[in-house]
C-alpha cells in the first residue's frame, strides 16, 4: 500500500467543473437555447405563414404568458419531486408542441387554435437556466468548503448570467439565419430537436439527483415568502431586462428595415452580447465593497444612458456603437439581479425562485416584442426605438427601490 509522505502538498480542492462533470456545462448551455428561440421563432413563423404582424405579436406574447403562469409551477414541482421527475415529461411535451406548431400554423386551423398552441408552448417551456443555477448552488453549498462558497457563488452567478445573455443573443440570431436561409418553420423545428435531445440529457444528468438531497430534510418556507418585497423588487427589475431584450430586438429590426438591411438586424444585435457577456464574467472580480445593489444601479444607469442614445441613432454605425455600450450595462445588471434572487430565495424554494426570475425575462421579452412591433407598424421605427429607454427606466427604478427597501425594513 502506498504511503503519503508527511511533507507532501495537500491535494487541491476540486473545482466546480470537476464536481459537476465535464459535460455538464456544454449540455446545460445548449439545453437553454430553445427557451431563447421560442418567442422570436413563433413570431417569425406566424407572421410568415399568416401574413399578420399583429397576430404574430399576440402569439409571441401568448408564449410569454404561458411561461409566466406555469413556469413557477414547474419550479415548485421540481423543488418538491426533483428536477429529473419534472424535466423529462415537461421537455418531451414541449418538444412535441414545438414540432407540431408549424403544421398548426400552416394548416387550416383557426387563429384561436394557433394562439392556444403558442400558449401551451410557453406553459411547457423547460426551465433549464433556473434549474441549472439551483443545481450549481446546491453543489457549492453541499460539496465545497464554506470558505470557498462566497467566491465560487459569485463566479457561478457571473457565468450563468453570461450564458443567459449569450443564448438570448444567439437564439434570435439563429432564428433569423434559419428563417432567411431556409424557411421560417425550420427555426421552430430546430428548437424542437434541441429540446428533445439536450433538455432530456440535462434532465438525466447525475446532478439532477443532487439538488433535493439536503433540502428535502428541511421544511419548505411558506409560499407567501415568495411575495416578500425584497424578492418582488428583483423580479420587477429582471422583468425590465426582459422588456429591454424584446423591445431592443424588435425596434432594431424596424430600424434596419428602414435602412434596407433588415436581414442584418440579428448580426448587429449580437454586438450587444459581446460586451454584456464579457462584463458579466468579469463582474466576479468586482471588489466586495461594490455591493450587488449598487452594481445593479450603476450598470442600470449605463443601460439607460445607452438606451436613450439608441433612440436618437440615425445611422447603422451609430446604432452599432450604442448597442455595444448598452451591452456593458446589461451583463453586470443580470449578474447582480440573479445573485440577489439566490440570496433572498426562501428555504427549500430555490428552483421556484430561479424559475420565477427566468420566466420574468421571457414574459418581458414577449410583451415588449408585441408592443414594440405594433408601435413600429403604426407609428414607425423612430417611435419603436424609444421603448428600450422605458424598459431601462424600469430596471433603474427597481434598483433604487431595492436600495431603499432594507432601510425601510430596518426603520
Amino acid at each position: 500500500m502506498l504511503q503519503t509522505r508527511p511533507d507532501a502538498a495537500p491535494a487541491a480542492a476540486p473545482s466546480l467543473v470537476s464536481l459537476a462533470g465535464r459535460w455538464y456545462f456544454p449540455v446545460a448551455f445548449i439545453a437553454r437555447l430553445p427557451f431563447a428561440m421560442m418567442v422570436v421563432g413563433v413570431l417569425t413563423l406566424v407572421v410568415a405563414a399568416r401574413d399578420s404582424v399583429a397576430l404574430g405579436g399576440v402569439n409571441s406574447a401568448s408564449v410569454g404568458i404561458g411561461a409566466a403562469v406555469f413556469g413557477p409551477l414547474v419550479g415548485a414541482a421540481a423543488d418538491r419531486f426533483g428536477q429529473r421527475a419534472v424535466l423529462v415529461p415537461v421537455g418531451l411535451v414541449n418538444a412535441a408542441l414545438l414540432g407540431a406548431f408549424p403544421f398548426v400554423v400552416s394548416g387550416s386551423a383557426p387563429d384561436l387554435a394557433v394562439l392556444a398552441t403558442a400558449f401551451c408552448i410557453g406553459a411547457s417551456a423547460p426551465q433549464v437556466a433556473p434549474m441549472s443555477r439551483t443545481r450549481l448552488v446546491a453543489i457549492i453549498r453541499q460539496r465545497m468548503r464554506p470558505e470557498r462558497h462566497e467566491k465560487t457563488l459569485s463566479g457561478t452567478m457571473a457565468y450563468e448570467s453570461a450564458a443567459d445573455e449569450t443564448v438570448f443573443i444567439i437564439g434570435p440570431f439563429l432564428v433569423g439565419i434559419l428563417a432567411s436561409a431556409i424557411a421560417p418553420w425550420v427555426a421552430v423545428a430546430g428548437a424542437s430537436v434541441l429540446t428533445f435531445v439536450f433538455v432530456t440529457a440535462f434532465a438525466l444528468h447525475p446532478t439532477g439527483r443532487l439538488v433535493l438531497g439536503r433540502e428535502q430534510q428541511t421544511t419548505q418556507a411558506p409560499a407567501r415568502q415568495l411575495l416578500r418585497p425584497r424578492l418582488v423588487v428583483v423580479v420587477v427589475g429582471i422583468l425590465g431586462v426582459g422588456l429591454f431584450f424584446g423591445s431592443t430586438l424588435t425596434a432594431l429590426t424596424a430600424f434596419m428595415e428602414v435602412h434596407g438591411q433588415a436581414s442584418q438586424a440579428g448580426l448587429l444585435y449580437g454586438l450587444m452580447g459581446i460586451g454584456s457577456a464579457g462584463l458579466a464574467l468579469g463582474s466576479a472580480a468586482f471588489p466586495q465593497a461594490f455591493g450587488l445593489g449598487w452594481r445593479w444601479l450603476v450598470f442600470g444607469v449605463v443601460l439607460l444612458g445607452g438606451a436613450i442614445a439608441f433612440s436618437q441613432a440615425d445611422s447603422v454605425v451609430a446604432a452599432g456603437i450604442v448597442l455595444a455600450v448598452m451591452g456593458v450595462g446589461i451583463g453586470p445588471t443580470l449578474v447582480a439581479q440573479y445573485s440577489l434572487g439566490s440570496d433572498r430565495s426562501p428555504v427549500g424554494r430555490s428552483a421556484t425562485t430561479m424559475t420565477i426570475l427566468g420566466s420574468a425575462v421571457i414574459v418581458g421579452q414577449s410583451i415588449a416584442s408585441a408592443v414594440t412591433g405594433d408601435l413600429a407598424e403604426q407609428h414607425g421605427a423612430t417611435t419603436a426605438m424609444a421603448v428600450p429607454a422605458v424598459a431601462a427606466a424600469v430596471v433603474v427604478l427597481a434598483a433604487v427601490a431595492n436600495l431603499l427597501l432594507p432601510r425601510r425594513t430596518a426603520a
